[in-house]
């Protein structure tokens, strides 16, 4: 009942994500898809107070869900539930992101111009449709050589057509996420059911799309075969998830004990500096924490206790989702809300260790 229950949230999540959709976007040529569209439009454009309630009734109903879960990770399976998320992660939309569309026309500029995206850039091919979609049409290609043939392999299969590439790269997505998950269950089932329900995974790295949850699915791959001794096939996927964003990169320093030790707690404080730099020299973005999950199967019970800044980083959309852009006063209130969890996050860290250290004194 708890997973039927769940499945009904994720294919409510899955519904929602249609709330922002692009008006410019027509996946089928049908009358009951283009009702379905203009109402969700209607809702997500136009009465955006209840969007938003929509929102965050749904991403408390996914903590609610992910907190039973990790509490009797022993009774379900992990890698069914990551099946149910991932086959709706892939028939979901991108609600609060356009980097899927960058994604996909980067690759485009190669396999239908035959040019080099590095080179290149989406103004370059303004009467390309497919362009309507995209932000950031500035800029040449941005990450690293993994992701590139990486997001060939569906740019090929789809043929030129756009709805067929959208969904065989979410599709690319899922199967990736899902291999990472069975993976790590093997390993160590509380950090799999950690990792795949993970509200801040599900919206950011399935439905959103953001290649960060790839970079973390081929490092989890890696930690995989370090913990099976083969130490050739680990450092390949390492260096292939550093490879999509950089990011990543303390893992390549990971040692060949999947035990927590000193070491591996000096790389997952490196993670967190990393993804603090990035957000100091560029913006506060939900998705870089996401790196945060290529350690998990050395500190899931930290993980956990940092679900408070994670829902406040699910909950800093709400000035986009409430008011529909990205203006200076609404960038500014984003990060007001990050900045209060967080220190929300930091207060219970404190509290807690020093409790637990004063439990460990008197006894």
């Amino acid at each position: 009942m708890i997973v039927f229950l769940y499945g009904i949230v994720l294919f409510a999540l899955g519904i929602y994500s249609y709330f922002l959709i692009d008006p410019n976007i027509t996946f089928f040529q049908s009358k009951y898809w283009v009702a379905f569209r203009d109402w969700a439009v209607y809702l997500g454009y136009y009465r955006r107070d209840i969007s938003w309630i929509v929102y965050l009734v749904l991403l408390i109903l996914l903590f609610i869900f992910h907190f039973i879960f990790l509490k009797k990770f022993k009774d379900y399976s992990v890698v069914r539930i990551a099946g149910m998320i991932a086959l709706f992660g892939c028939i979901s939309y991108p609600f609060i992101s356009h980097d899927l569309f960058n994604y996909l026309f980067d690759a485009r500029i190669l396999t239908h111009y035959g040019l080099n995206p590095y080179t290149h850039t989406a103004l370059d091919f303004q009467k390309d449709l497919w362009t309507r979609f995209m932000h950031w049409t500035h800029r040449t290609y941005p990450y690293g050589p993994t992701f590139l043939p990486l997001t060939l392999i569906p740019s090929f299969l789809g043929l030129g057509k756009f709805s067929i590439t959208f969904f065989l790269y979410k599709l690319m997505n899922g199967a990736l996420f899902l291999l990472s998950t069975y993976l790590l269950n093997k390993t160590n089932k509380k950090a799999a059911m950690l990792f795949a329900t993970s509200p801040l995974i599900i919206v950011e790295g399935i439905i959103n799309t953001h290649n960060d949850l790839i970079a973390v699915s081929l490092g989890l791959i890696g930690i995989y075969y370090l913990g099976k001794k083969h130490n050739i096939w680990a450092r390949t996927f390492f260096l292939l998830s550093v490879g999509i964003k950089y990011i990543t990169v303390p893992i390549v320093a990971l040692g060949t004990s999947l035990k927590m030790n000193r070491y591996t707690q000096l790389l997952f404080v490196g993670q967190g500096l990393l993804i603090l730099y990035a957000c100091y020299k560029m913006e506060i973005q939900p998705w870089y924490f996401l790196s945060f999950f290529v350690f998990v199967p050395y500190f899931p019970d930290i993980l956990e206790k940092l679900n408070i800044l994670f829902f406040g980083l699910l909950i800093s959309y709400y000035p986009f989702i409430r008011f529909g852009d990205w203006t200076v006063k609404t960038v500014a209130l984003k990060r007001e809300i990050v900045f209060i969890v967080a220190f929300i996050q930091i207060v219970y860290l404190i509290t807690y260790y020093l409790l637990r250290k004063r439990k460990f004194l008197t006894r």
